[in-house]
C-alpha cells in the first residue's frame, strides 16, 4: 500500500523516486494492485523513473497511452457527426481529468462518458450503429452503451445522473444546460467551468463512494485536479454548491485525504478517520464491491430505522422504491403502474443472468445481519 501511494505521488509530481523510501517493493504484487486501481501506466512512470523496468508494467502502460490516443481520435470523429447534424454534446470526467496528468496516456480510462441533447436519442444511435458500434443499452437508464472492438465503449449520456441518486442530487443536476458552457472552437460543443467540474466530479465519487465504493484512482483525481487549478477554483462558490448538494462534509474530507496523502507521498500524518477513509478507497477497487454495496445499504437502513435487518434489506431489494425501479426498468417511468411487471423481471434476471451476484450478496447479508 504504502508502496503504491508513494509511487503515484512521485508519478504525479514529477519526482524521482527516493531508493532509501521505496525500498525493494514486491513487483508481482505492486502490479495487481496497480491494476486493481487501474493506475498501472502512472506506477509505471514512477518506476521508469527510479530506474525499474518492468515487462508487465511498461506493456500495461504502452497499451494505456494506444487506448488514449485510439480514443482521442475516434472522439473526434464521432463529434464531428454530432456537429454536422447539429446535435449538443459534452465531454465528461475522465476526458477532461486525463489532459490533467503530466503525461499523454498517465491516466487510464476505460470509457469515454459524453452528455448530449437527449432529443436527438434516435439520432446518436443511428450515427453509432452506422459506425460500427453494438448498443448494449440505450435508454434503459441515463447513459446509453455503445462497443466497438477492440477497446471503444462510449457511455453517452442523456442526464448527468440517474434516477436511483439522492433527491438533492438529482435536483440539482436536472437541468444541466444551466450549467454549461459553450466552447470557442465549434458550434455545438460545450463544457463546464473549473468550479462546476469540480463540483461534478466530487458529486459523481460521492455517488459511487457511498454505495459501492471507489478505488485510488479517484482520490488521485482529486489531487491532480486541484493541483492543476489551484489559482481559478472559486471554493466560496463551490462551497455553497455542496452544501446545496449535502455532500460538503465528504468533499472537505476527500480533499484533506487527497492533499495529504499525495502532496508528499506518504500516510504517516493522517489522523484515524483519516486512515480509515483511505483504507476504503485502497479495499475499494476502481469500481467499488459488492461487501461495501451491501454494508452502505444497511448503514442507511440503520440510519432509518436503528436496525441492520437482514428481512429488511430483502424487502426493499425485491420491492425497492420506485425511483430505484425505474432505474432498473426504464418502462415503469413512464407508466408506474407497470411497477408488478418491472417486480417480475428483476426476479427473472435475478434467477437467471445476476444468480451467482446474488448468492455472494446474501452471503455478505448475513455477515452483516443484526442478529
Amino acid at each position: 500500500m504504502k508502496e503504491l501511494i508513494y509511487l503515484l505521488a512521485c508519478a504525479v509530481n514529477g519526482d524521482v523516486p527516493d531508493s532509501r523510501q521505496l525500498g525493494k517493493p514486491d513487483i508481482p504484487q505492486l502490479y495487481k494492485l496497480a491494476k486493481r486501481h487501474t493506475v498501472r501506466a502512472a506506477v509505471c512512470a514512477a518506476l521508469e523513473r527510479a530506474g525499474i523496468r518492468d515487462k508487465d508494467f511498461i506493456e500495461a502502460k504502452h497499451r494505456a497511452l494506444r487506448k488514449v490516443l485510439c480514443f482521442d481520435t475516434e472522439r473526434k470523429k464521432l463529434l464531428a457527426e454530432f456537429e454536422q447534424r447539429g446535435i449538443w454534446y459534452m465531454p465528461l470526467k475522465g476526458i477532461i481529468l486525463k489532459d490533467l496528468y503530466p503525461k499523454c496516456g498517465m491516466r487510464e480510462m476505460a470509457d469515454n462518458d459524453i452528455l448530449y441533447d437527449k432529443n436527438y436519442q434516435k439520432d446518436v444511435l443511428k450515427i453509432m450503429t452506422a459506425e460500427g458500434y453494438k448498443a448494449d443499452a440505450v435508454g434503459v437508464s441515463n447513459h446509453d452503451v455503445y462497443m466497438k472492438p477492440p477497446v471503444f465503449n462510449f457511455e453517452l449520456h442523456t442526464a448527468l445522473f440517474g434516477d436511483n441518486i439522492g433527491e438533492k442530487i438529482q435536483s440539482y443536476y436536472r437541468e444541466p444546460v444551466r450549467f454549461m458552457e459553450k466552447d470557442d472552437d465549434n458550434n455545438f460543443g460545450y463544457h463546464l467551468s473549473d468550479n462546476d467540474f469540480y463540483v461534478f466530479i466530487t458529486a459523481h465519487e460521492y455517488k459511487h463512494f457511498t454505495t459501492s465504493g471507489t478505488g485510488i484512482r479517484s482520490l488521485l483525481d482529486c489531487y491532480v485536479f486541484l493541483k492543476a487549478k489551484a489559482d481559478k477554483l472559486d471554493f466560496h462558490y463551490i462551497e455553497k454548491q455542496l452544501e446545496e448538494l449535502g455532500i460538503a462534509d465528504f468533499e472537505k474530507k476527500r480533499r484533506t485525504l487527497a492533499m495529504k496523502v499525495f502532496e508528499h507521498g506518504t500516510v504517516s500524518g493522517l489522523d484515524a478517520d483519516e486512515r480509515e477513509m483511505l483504507k476504503y478507497y485502497l479495499g475499494s477497487g476502481t469500481y467499488g464491491n459488492m461487501e461495501n454495496k451491501v454494508k452502505n445499504k444497511l448503514e442507511k437502513q440503520y440510519r432509518k430505522t436503528g436496525k441492520r435487518s437482514k428481512s429488511t434489506y430483502i424487502m426493499r431489494r425485491v420491492f425497492p422504491d420506485l425511483n430505484t425501479m425505474t432505474a432498473a426498468c426504464p418502462f415503469v417511468k413512464h407508466n408506474p403502474l407497470l411497477y408488478p411487471v418491472g417486480f417480475v423481471v428483476r426476479i427473472a434476471r435475478g434467477s437467471t443472468v445476476k444468480r451467482r451476484m446474488l448468492r455472494e450478496e446474501y452471503r455478505i447479508l448475513d455477515k452483516y445481519d443484526d442478529k
